[in-house]
């Protein structure tokens, strides 16, 4: 376990990429307890200046040995390159909080979103995988009427922004929507199809069950956080043209039967949720209104009619934020609550 200081050593691998600077932005904003900030790149941004707090920090090389001293590292650099450095660090003493999929399915490795399960972390034994963004933000809604009325099924369709593929998606959307608003020809680099005013029903590869990688990471990911196996889920994972915060629709079927009213009350109580559903007046939770905010937001809450007891919600939340370096940054928040 993180040994109590009154501020920590910590690092952020992957600082120049957009979940990164996130990363260090957040790190920031919440007066984090940092005593130093180290931040590592690929040999291309050797060097490169971030601004934290009044300083500025050089960004260095990732290595092996780069992590005697460092209390907490957030890795946000890709799976491969978590597989190949999270064991150095955690030999080396640092608690590892990594964004990549990695270690999210490895049964040592606490899967863990604060607001839903926290104690996991006290089972870590140097790393801590950080979720899907899609996953994060469904969970944080679910858990609460899961644990008042026990969720049997899910089917979850999402409207998942570019920023979901990184900065380089961003600025595909952005450079195709100027060409097509000129009557220019759309240049397709990042994604296999023009997404400017278009979706994508394909985020990550395809799998032999017809799925692809990234609903199955939601099936499986929802079960191992909220502990129980026997839910059933089905996702369809759409990528759509937003720069920031992805979207979902979500109908639930519980045993327990809960009216709209009862689940709004239970959201409205819960950590990390922020109610907003008055469709009558136009009001519903939307991606632009979501960006640069930590909470998860919830409207369209409505009983399913075709079941006896079921529930369908409309799910929003940033997912640079809450779906990646905002949940880390937590992560880390809750390591030094357990702190010993």
């Amino acid at each position: 376990m993180l040994k109590r200081k009154d501020k920590y050593v910590v690092a952020v691998v992957g600082a120049t990429g957009a979940v990164g600077g996130e990363m260090v932005s957040i790190l920031q904003e919440r007066k984090f307890p940092v005593s130093e900030l180290r931040l590592f790149a690929s040999d291309r941004s050797e060097g490169k200046k971030i601004e934290f707090k009044d300083d500025e920090i050089k960004v260095e090389v990732l290595k092996e040995d780069v992590f005697k001293g460092i209390d907490i590292a957030l890795f946000s650099a890709g799976a491969q390159r978590s597989k190949d450095f999270a064991p150095f660090a955690a030999k080396d003493g640092c608690v590892v909080i990594d964004n990549s999929s990695a270690w999210r399915m490895d049964p040592s490795v606490p899967l863990v979103v604060p607001e839903v399960n926290p104690d996991d972390l006290k089972k870590h034994t140097g790393i801590i995988a950080n979720p899907n963004c899609s996953t994060i933000q469904m969970v944080v809604a679910l858990k609460p009427i899961h644990d008042k009325a026990k969720i049997k099924r899910i089917v979850v369709s999402t409207y998942q922004a570019v920023s979901g593929t990184g900065a380089k998606a961003m600025d595909e959307l952005l450079e195709q929507t100027k060409s097509l608003l000129s009557f220019q020809d759309v240049k397709c680099n990042v994604y296999p199809y023009q997404i400017a005013f278009n979706c994508l029903p394909q985020i990550d590869v395809f799998l032999e069950n017809g799925y692809t990688k990234e609903e199955m990471k939601m099936v499986n990911e929802t079960r191992k956080i909220m502990g129980d196996n026997s839910i059933q889920l089905t996702a369809t994972t759409v990528r759509v043209p937003v720069f920031r915060g992805h979207s979902e629709c979500v109908n639930i079927e519980t045993e327990k039967k809960l009216t709209a009213n009862e689940a709004r009350a239970i959201l409205a109580e819960a950590p990390g949720i922020i109610i907003f559903d008055a469709p009558d007046k136009g009001v519903y939770p939307l991606p632009i209104d979501c960006a640069g905010k930590d909470a998860v937001y919830v409207g369209r809450i409505r009983e399913d009619e075709s079941i006896p007891s079921g529930l369908n919600m409309w799910i929003v939340s940033d997912n640079l934020r809450k779906g990646a370096a905002l949940n880390a940054v937590q992560i880390a928040e809750k390591l030094i609550e357990f702190a010993q």
